[in-house]
Formats: structure tokens, C-alpha cells, sequence
């Protein structure tokens, strides 16, 4: 093994490809997963399983489709934030190029930040959406910036100065939400005028509607409004033709004609920036499910737009574990019983759910807004026409769970032990939450997302800038609720009808209370994920008081959240969807931005604190994230012969060689 890594290194270093050291060095256990810590992030590595047995064409399809993925990283940096590359090229100029001292506070503080900078994609946190601010002096930042020929004094302010931009997406009510915020979709416009701007192009009569302004930044200039596209030519342009390039390289190691067709229609989007052949690759992509590898590439989810209307880019390249997905096939093949028993209207379910496929996925990599923090699970297509229509694809990715959960095992310290009521709970947990936890995400995204319908003549973006929260609270309680269902128990995914209150305990204690790690004390509660987790325990905690369902009990000096009654409990989280599928399939804005504004955004001061005071104690880091392996081609005689996995154990290694390989803009 140590004769193919010295190998793949000198191929690599001779095609010009990313180079990360061989991380393969043996810890206590086998695979080391932590790579690196810094402010409130761990830096994790994730295994590519069976790699071996793939044949050669499957690694060439992969290789080509993790190229067309790195390509388009330019792109999301400059999405969050129009500073962010020419902040990003700073940085890079001087870890590649500054000749000074490398050590020292002032030192060690800018290394800080600069992978903060970069684990981020840019100058706002990755989930809280705050500006990251450096803590070393501006003197001495400016000092590096000379010593490599960056001096900028522009650009220092808008690094140092927390007024310039301060939130990458602003949520509150006091500003207008579209100028208060710094992502890069809209300039010179307000909300009230990209409203305006899109409502007139809107057809609700259109039972296929198109997702406007999904892959465009809006722009007003001499008083007129007009769309940049994000195409070939147009905006982005650089990033997208080298794109095209791999997918056209990709193309050539297809499994079938199937996968050949929606990447042409892929690239002909891409091209054109033609929403309608935008959805006319979905329809393709969501229909193909014969293939073990599969890829998302574009602009896909848009959490980060205030609006909730532009997309971020995103790439992410998988095959199929085949043993682990029985699970996932037994619950896909079971949807339309889960959609007829769901304890909404029977108005707003699906008289008839297609084509709903569920498997479970290895990641080669993950780029653009899945890197370095990403998803565990996977459901699209977004348009909720297609998944009426045709159907959704869901995966649950399994290397990226075994590296959280293997990590967390590495680890001597643990939330568990700390804020769990008893050694009851903390066994419960312990047995059983690693099956729970995994059918959750299976259910949120196999069933939960493309459960239910619209109303007739209900746009999919009525409820606007709370779509987000709204969406994922629904998915969550479509799952806790039948965590709890025999059903489970009957299609053996679960060893008895009591496991299921691991999830449930793990999800309050979450929601209610130690998610809130993750922020710093005074600030709201503004992730969709964490706002959706939020609203559903605390809906639920408050509609169950009378009965104390849900119990805040304090125990020398700590606060615990202790469940008294886990069959009411389900019958609040089967309430509350009703209720919120009721607000998606109305469209009723009202009641949707009252369910958020009540119980998802503002957090109690005096449980936040604790939290804290709490959690500092463990010496844990509340984020996590991830360097991607390099798959690299070995060659023979001039040809490639194979790829090659090869770990990387440095995060800002991985951070310089993506800069000089994949800088498209």
C-alpha cells in the first residue's frame, strides 16, 4: 500500500492535481478521522468504502463528475459574499508567499481566521451567518498583506470593520431583508422590488411552474431591474464552460444511455440558462435509478437566499452502498402506505405518490455549498410539480454518518453524559440512537420531503422567506411521527417497539436546548435546520405543559428536558404537521411566519447561557466539516490505467492546491 500512495504522488505532482499528504497514518482504533480543530470547528476525513471493487469505468465516471464538481467552487464563494475572492486570494497569497515569522500570537490568530475564511467559503460564518472578524491586529494584518504585494486598503476595512456587511442572510424585521443582507444575488434592489420583479412573470394557472429566478442575480442600474443568467457567457461563465468540459468527459463513462441523456440536457442548460431545460433534466435525472453512481451539480437549494428564491451551487458525487440501502428500499417501497396513513388532511396528501426511490450513498466528494459542512441526507428534485408528477430520489450518505459517528467514538468527551437526565436515558440512547438516528434522516428525506401536495392554484413559493424552516420542520415531524409506528417494527427496521424513544429524546434535548452551542450568547437563532428543530420542540413542549408531556426538571443547579409522556408526545409532533402541511398547501403566509417567529428565532437567555457555561466545559467544537480524498489517475505507458483514493491530513493544504487547480473566477 505505501509503494501505490509514493506512486499516485508522483503522478499527481507531474499532472498538476491537488496535493495532500498520505493520510493514512494508523491511530488507536484504524482510521484517524480528526484532522484538525480551530475556534468552533473540527476538521473530520471520510472514507471511500470498496473503492477496489468499483471497475475501471465507474472510476472514470466519478473521477470526471469530482472534476465538473471542484470546478464550479469559484462560484458559491462569490454567491455568499462579492468580497469573498479577492479576500480569498489574499489569504491564499499569503500562506503561499509570506517569508516572515510563522509563529507567535499574531500569527497563530490570522491562521485562525484564515481557516475560518475558508471553511465558510467566505467572510460569514457557515451556519450562524455572522461575519467572522479576525482577532489579530488590523497593523499587523496589513503588514502581511504588504509583505506579499496585496496592500489593499479597501479591503482591510471590509475584512475589519463588523458594520461593512455583518450578515451574509438578515432575518430580523427592522431592516428590509434583501439590502441588509451581504450574499451576492441582488444589487441596487429591495424585496419589496424583486417581489414586484417576479411576480409579474408568475403564472399560477401554469400546473409546471418555473422556479424564476432560481440561477440569476437581479441587478437595477439607471432605474431598470434586469437578470444576470448564470450560463455559459453570461455570468459565472468561466466556472460553468469548465464544467461542461468534465461533464462531457464524464459522459463517455456513463452506466447507461439513461445517465448520457439528462447530462446532455444538463450541459444544454447550462449553456443556455433555461430553466425550462433545467426542469426537463430533472425529470430525467429523478427517472434514472438503474446506475450505482449518480451526481448533484447546480444550483440547487435556496436557504441562502433571503427570499428564498436564488440558488446556491453545489456538487456532490456518490455510488450506491447496496447492503446499507435495503433499509432505505423497504421504506420507498412502502410510500404510499406511509402518504395514506399520514395524519394530515386527507386534502393534502397524494392521492397516488410516484416514483419515490431511496438508497443509501458513499460521497466521493463534496464542493460548492456541501463543503466542508454537509448533509446527511439528500432529497430532490425541489420542484414540487416534478415530485407529483415523477417522483423524488433520497439518500441518506453513509461515509459522511460513519465519519461523525466514528469520530465521536475517538473521542473521550461527550453532550450525552452531560445533559441527558439519567444513566436510563444515556443507555437508551447509547442502544439504540444509531439505528434511530439513521431511520430519521431516512424517513425526513426518503418520505418526509416529498410528502403531501399543493392546493390547485397555490404557488410553490408562497410562504416565502419561511419556506426553508417550514419545509425541514415538516420533513422532521413526517419522521418522528412514524419513528413510532408499528409499521416499522413490521418491515423490521427497527428491533422493537420502544427504540424509537431514543430519537425522540435526542431530538427535544437537541432542539430545545443543546443545539444552541452552536451560537454565540444574544444572537438569534437564524439556520433553517436549527430553526426547524427549534420550533417543533418548543411548539410541542408548550402545547404539552398542562400535561407536562415534555418536563423542565433542574438538578443541582442544571436544567433538563425530560419526556413524561412519549405516546402524547407523538400525538403533538402528528398535530403539529398537520398543521404546518395545512400552511404549505395553502399557501397561508400568515400562519407560517407566526409558527416561526414564535418558536424558531428567539432563544431564552438564561438556557442559552447555561448551554454554554455547559458545553465549554466538554472541549468539544459544536461544527463540524470535512477535507475531501483526492482521486487520482495512475498512469501506464501514457494512459490511464486506474484511480486511486488518497486521504489528506492538512485542511488548508486542500484549501491552496483547490485555489491554484479550480480557480475559475
Amino acid at each position: 500500500m505505501k509503494k501505490i500512495f509514493n506512486s499516485v504522488m508522483l503522478v499527481s505532482m507531474c499532472l498538476g492535481l491537488a496535493a495532500c499528504k498520505n493520510g493514512q497514518a494508523p491511530v488507536a482504533g484504524g482510521f484517524q478521522y480528526s484532522i484538525d480543530e480551530f475556534a468552533d470547528i473540527e476538521v473530520l476525513r471520510y472514507q471511500v468504502p470498496d473503492w477496489d471493487k468499483l471497475d475501471f469505468n465507474r472510476k472514470a465516471y466519478i473521477y470526471h463528475l469530482s472534476e465538473a464538481a471542484k470546478a464550479g467552487r469559484d462560484i458559491t464563494w462569490d454567491q455568499y459574499y462579492k468580497y469573498n475572492l479577492p479576500v480569498r486570494h489574499t489569504l491564499e497569497a499569503i500562506l503561499e508567499n509570506y517569508g516572515g515569522e510563522r509563529s507567535g500570537e499574531q500569527w497563530d490568530a490570522f491562521m485562525v481566521y484564515a481557516k475560518r475564511v475558508f471553511f465558510a467559503n467566505g467572510l460569514h460564518h457557515h451556519y450562524s451567518d455572522d461575519k467572522i472578524l479576525p482577532t489579530c491586529d488590523r497593523e499587523y494584518f496589513a503588514s502581511l498583506m504588504d509583505a506579499v504585494s496585496c496592500a489593499d486598503e479597501q479591503l482591510l476595512e471590509i475584512i475589519y470593520n463588523p458594520d461593512i456587511a455583518p450578515t451574509k442572510r438578515y432575518q430580523g424585521s427592522e431592516k428590509d431583508i434583501v439590502t441588509a443582507s451581504a450574499v451576492n444575488f441582488y444589487e441596487g434592489v429591495s424585496a419589496a422590488e424583486v417581489n414586484a420583479f417576479y411576480d409579474a412573470m408568475a403564472d399560477e394557472s401554469d400546473p409546471r411552474p418555473i422556479s424564476y429566478g432560481l440561477n440569476s442575480k437581479v441587478v437595477k442600474a439607471d432605474g431598470k431591474i434586469t437578470e444576470q443568467v448564470y450560463c455559459e457567457g453570461g455570468l459565472y461563465g468561466p466556472a460553468i464552460s469548465r464544467i461542461i468540459s468534465e461533464l462531457e468527459a464524464a459522459s463517455a463513462y456513463a452506466e447507461n444511455d439513461a445517465q448520457k441523456k439528462y447530462i446532455a440536457e444538463l450541459i444544454e442548460y447550462y449553456r443556455t440558462g433555461d430553466l425550462r431545460t433545467w426542469d426537463k433534466f430533472n425529470v430525467s435525472w429523478v427517472q434514472e435509478n438503474e446506475g450505482d453512481v449518480d451526481f448533484v451539480n447546480g444550483f440547487i437549494e435556496d436557504y441562502d437566499d433571503p427570499l428564498g428564491r436564488k440558488a446556491t451551487w453545489e456538487g456532490i458525487v456518490n455510488y450506491r452502498d447496496n447492503e446499507a440501502s435495503a433499509r432505505t428500499v423497504a421504506i420507498s417501497d412502502n410510500a404510499q402506505w406511509f402518504e395514506d396513513h399520514s395524519p394530515v388532511d386527507p386534502r393534502f396528501r397524494k392521492p397516488e405518490v410516484k416514483g419515490v426511490t431511496a438508497k443509501v450513498i458513499n460521497v466521493a466528494v463534496i464542493m460548492g455549498g456541501n463543503y466542508p459542512a454537509t448533509a446527511i441526507g439528500i432529497n430532490l428534485p425541489n420542484a414540487d410539480w416534478i415530485r407529483k408528477e415523477y417522483g423524488s430520489k433520497s439518500v441518506t450518505i453513509a461515509n459522511i454518518v460513519n465519519a461523525y459517528n466514528e469520530a465521536a467514538a475517538q473521542s473521550p468527551r461527550s453532550i450525552l453524559t452531560e445533559f441527558a437526565w439519567d444513566e436510563k436515558e444515556i443507555e437508551m440512547c447509547r442502544e439504540y440512537g444509531p439505528v434511530t438516528d439513521n431511520l430519521h434522516t431516512d424517513l425526513h428525506e426518503c418520505l418526509g420531503h416529498g410528502s403531501g401536495q399543493l392546493l390547485e392554484g397555490t404557488p410553490s413559493n408562497a410562504l416565502k422567506e419561511y419556506t426553508s424552516c417550514l419545509e425541514e420542520a415538516r420533513a422532521d415531524l413526517f419522521a418522528l411521527y412514524y419513528l413510532a409506528d408499528s409499521k416499522l417494527v413490521e418491515l423490521g427496521l427497527v428491533p422493537n417497539a420502544e427504540a424509537y424513544k431514543a430519537e425522540y429524546m435526542s431530538f427535544i434535548r437537541n432542539g430545545i436546548f443543546t443545539q444552541f452551542c452552536r451560537i454565540e450568547l444574544g444572537k438569534q437563532n437564524t439556520e433553517a435546520h436549527m430553526q426547524d428543530r427549534k420550533l417543533i420542540a418548543e411548539w410541542c413542549y408548550e402545547h404539552g405543559q398542562l400535561a407536562k408531556v415534555i418536563e423542565k426538571k433542574e438538578r443541582d443547579g442544571k436544567t433538563y428536558f425530560v419526556i413524561n409522556d412519549f405516546e402524547a408526545l407523538r400525538g403533538l409532533f402528528g398535530s403539529l404537521l398537520a398543521e404546518i402541511q395545512r400552511i404549505k398547501s395553502e399557501g397561508d403566509y400568515e400562519a407560517g411566519k407566526a409558527l416561526v417567529e414564535d418558536y424558531a428565532i428567539s432563544i431564552d437567555y438564561d438556557l442559552h447561557k447555561e448551554v454554554l457555561e455547559r458545553y465549554s466545559g466538554l472541549d468539544l467544537k459544536p461544527y463540524k466539516g470535512f477535507v475531501n480524498p483526492d482521486i487520482v489517475p495512475v498512469q501506464k505507458d501514457g494512459n490511464v490505467v486506474d484511480y486511486q483514493i488518497r486521504y489528506c491530513d492538512d485542511f488548508i493544504e486542500q484549501q491552496l492546491a483547490y485555489g491554484k487547480d479550480y480557480r475559475t473566477l
